[in-house]
């Protein structure tokens, strides 16, 4: 069974949280969160909250033992980007585009989830 958790309009660069993901993907969440507090990046604070709270929705909603979770997909999409401008030389303005990202993690147990018609899924 799966469990998931998404964090929003996340205010850092889809690329860099990229390289804290790969970090911790298709670990168990306990070594996953051990490892993002003491990773040295904004990035690390954000995906483990994102795991914690995957994970407390496995055990609340879903029943399943918290022990036995393991991060089975996690990925960042891009989100809206806020475009600012700055003043440049000559009268001249750049744009400056501050990104956003949307971070999904799904926790799962191993255990497949029963259908009512007795049928694996």
């Amino acid at each position: 069974m799966e469990a998931k958790a998404v964090e929003k309009y996340m205010r850092i660069s889809p690329r860099k949280v990229k390289l804290v993901i790969d970090l911790v993907k298709d670990k168990k969440v306990e070594d996953a969160v051990n490892v993002l507090s003491f990773t040295p990046k904004k990035a690390a604070e954000m995906v483990k909250k994102a795991i914690s709270s995957a994970a407390a929705n496995a055990v609340e909603n879903h029943g399943m033992a918290e022990d036995d979770l393991f991060i089975s997909k996690i990925y960042v999409n891009e989100g809206p980007t806020l475009k600012r401008f700055r003043p440049r030389a000559r009268g001249r303005a750049t744009r400056i585009r501050k990104r956003t990202s949307h971070i999904t993690v799904f926790v799962s147990d191993g255990k497949q989830e029963e259908v009512e018609d007795g049928t694996e899924s």
